[in-house]
């Protein structure tokens, strides 16, 4: 017999609730597993999370003296072009990237202070 996943999932979506719980039971007890998610472990992982902060957003607040510079690095760190890259030196207080690693943060903090601009992480 073939698996054939598409009429399963028909048929799932004609199911009552009551009927996808017994599914859901008749699996458990078939292979011997738990649907439900460990509470504990999650609640502990959310509680990591807060206290060790995973994504950082990096702000030009100043541009420092070398324009030209920090423009050349912001382009080099965004990808973006002379002009979308000019326009954010230009208009500090600007985000540069948001979402990136602790070591990709802090490695965009020094370049862009290296050509004399003020970085904070966010």
């Amino acid at each position: 017999m073939a698996f054939d996943k598409d009429s399963i999932i028909a048929s799932l979506k004609e199911a009552s609730i009551s009927d996808l719980n017994d599914l859901v039971k008749a699996i458990e007890e078939e292979f011997d597993v738990s649907a439900s998610a460990p509470v504990a472990v999650a609640g502990a992982a959310g509680a990591d999370a807060g206290a060790a902060k995973d994504s950082y957003d990096v702000e030009l607040t100043e541009s420092g003296d070398q324009k030209v510079k920090a423009i050349k690095a912001v382009r080099d760190i965004t990808g973006l072009g002379l002009k979308d890259a000019k326009g954010l030196v230009d208009n500090v207080p600007s985000m540069v990237k948001e979402g990136v690693s602790e070591d990709e943060a802090n490695d965009i903090k020094a370049k862009l202070e290296e050509v004399g601009g003020v970085v904070t992480l966010k």
